[in-house]
């Protein structure tokens, strides 16, 4: 329950070990719950995958739903509750470590469509510290800024399945370029996590034609509130003085 993409792309051996019992186990358990063996319960949690990942263009075809309230509220929350406790403790303590550390650069590179998380994260950190970028653009000003990349520099990268091209390409000459890889997406299985050093896994079910931003939200303000408390003394004074000079300019309205 976990993680379903065991069951549904990994073998019997790989399911045993990964939940602690052994292979004859496995296939009484498929028996148990109906299936012909093995083989048969991986199509079915294929069948689950594939229907969470269907494009846009053809959820919309579907029926209308009833209580969309509801159903939203239901599917956030379960977003929520996977998405956090899917987090490895060892995991958000190295990244947190990485992304607190002034003295190297954080670049962000978030997806277009799925890439929200990486966007707030990116405005958020940079109102905390410096030397924070979000690479986006013309491929020719994604280029220029992937050469701003140093060794030991921090690259987090956001995309969910369908995944675009031009990020997987800045992810890996990121890599070759010696940074520090955090990948948030959609499974363990994604190229996202090939190269990166730690994979947040994100649960972004939708009830409409498209994928919830709400678990890789709640992950980006977990994230940004324990780099906050590890960079409170300076953040403080940073804060200040964007506050200063908002309020300098008049820029926004309390009222």
């Amino acid at each position: 329950m976990a993680d379903p993409k065991v069951v549904a792309f990994g073998t019997v051996a790989q399911l045993a070990e990964t939940s602690g019992s052994s292979g004859p186990t496995v296939l009484r358990f498929a028996a148990k719950l109906g299936f012909d063996g093995f083989v048969e319960l991986q199509a079915s949690v294929q069948e689950e995958i594939a229907d969470q990942l269907r494009p846009a263009t053809q959820r919309i075809r579907e029926r209308p739903l009833s209580d969309v309230i509801g159903r939203t509220l239901a599917a956030d929350l379960e977003n929520v509750r996977t998405t956090l406790a899917e987090v490895e403790p060892d995991d958000f303590r190295t990244a947190v470590d990485l992304l607190a550390d002034r003295r190297r650069q954080v670049f962000v590179i978030a997806s277009d469509v799925s890439g929200s998380a990486g966007q707030l994260l990116a405005g958020q950190l940079d109102l905390l510290r410096d030397g924070v970028h979000e690479i986006t653009g013309t491929p020719v000003k994604v280029s220029r800024e992937l050469v701003r990349i140093e060794p030991d520099d921090v690259v987090l990268v956001v995309d969910l399945r369908r995944y675009e091209r031009w990020l997987l390409e800045a992810t890996a000459r990121a890599a070759d370029a010696g940074a520090r890889l955090i990948a948030v997406t959609d499974g363990r299985l994604s190229p996202l996590a090939d190269r990166a050093e730690i994979t947040f896994v994100i649960a972004a079910r939708g009830v409409g034609p498209f994928d919830s931003a709400v678990g890789g939200m709640a992950l980006v303000h977990a994230l940004v509130a324990a780099v906050a408390a590890r960079l409170r003394r300076s953040a403080t004074g940073r804060l200040d003085a964007v506050e200063e000079s908002w309020r300098a300019g008049t820029d926004l309205v309390d009222q």
